[in-house]
């Protein structure tokens, strides 16, 4: 299977993300369900490699590619979910998943002296353009300049967690790799857990949405993610994560009922086209 491949997949399991929230026992707080899908996940993760002899491979890790990825992926679940109690689901969404691609991308540029391709540009643009469509297609937008600054931070790790991870790919096998980030990601933010409410993981819906998301979603995307990221520029694999709200919103039709409007499909097809031009033009960076 080719590498962009893999990171559509692990897109496509982000997408149940909201679904699976959407199932959980109401009044469940999504600062909550974060911490318990990154600790489940993690640990999943970690307990995976350590049971295959994947963490004993006799090499050196950088400290600094390994705890800023690790920091990434824990501030991810903190920016993005106070982003979106503050400017709801629809702008917080948008402005987190859209600027991760230009962000990776400038900092590609910026800091590995890697310039995009006009191919991976224009990509880029039809498929955030198409995640704002889907994004606002839901309902009234609500704009709060907290809440668009703590959804650019959440953009902002995950291109940051998307470098490091390729830098410590460079030494370590992709399965490793995740383990070891998200494990330590889930050690920074295990102390959440002790300041909200996890009743609801007593609750048999609670806890299959948690097991789902920290396994499914968390554990075996992040796998795939990674499997892929080691073959695959940092700035493609980025934007290829945008299939992402796609994924979300086919969900939200089929299971949830949620109605198709003209915007919906037209963010649908610019995502997909967008996806369609990056996945088949092969390496999408110049030097």
């Amino acid at each position: 299977m080719s590498d962009v491949w893999y990171v559509l997949l692990a897109a496509v399991l982000w997408g149940t993300t909201g679904t699976a929230q959407a199932l959980a026992p109401a009044g469940t707080l999504p600062l909550a369900v974060g911490a318990a899908r990154l600790a489940i996940g993690g640990g999943a993760l970690l307990l995976w490699a350590w049971g295959r002899g994947r963490l004993a491979d006799g090499r050196a890790w950088h400290r600094r590619p390994l705890l800023l990825g690790a920091w990434a992926v824990a501030a991810y679940q903190s920016f993005f979910f106070a982003g979106v109690g503050r400017t709801g689901v629809a702008v917080g969404t948008m402005v987190a998943i859209g600027s991760a691609p230009v962000i990776a991308g400038l900092w590609q540029w910026g800091v590995g002296g890697v310039r995009p391709s006009i191919r991976w540009v224009a990509a880029t643009i039809c498929a955030v353009a198409g995640c704002s469509l889907l994004a606002l297609a839901g309902g009234k937008a609500t704009v709060n300049m907290g809440g668009i600054l703590l959804a650019l931070g959440a953009g902002g790790s995950y291109a940051l967690f998307a470098v490091m991870t390729k830098e410590l790919l460079a030494d370590h096998a992709p399965e490793t790799v995740t383990a070891v980030v998200f494990s330590l990601g889930a050690v920074f933010l295990l102390p959440l857990l002790f300041f909200v409410d996890i009743s609801w993981l007593a609750r048999p819906s609670g806890l299959l949405v948690a097991v789902w998301l920290g396994l499914g979603a968390t554990a075996l995307a992040y796998l795939l993610y990674t499997q892929g990221l080691a073959q695959t520029p940092v700035t493609t694999a980025v934007t290829l994560s945008l299939a992402e709200p796609l994924t979300a919103t086919l969900l939200g039709i089929f299971l949830l009922g949620e109605s198709v409007t003209v915007p919906i499909l037209a963010g649908m097809a610019l995502v997909f086209g967008g996806l369609a031009l990056l996945a088949g033009g092969g390496n999408q960076v110049t030097e």
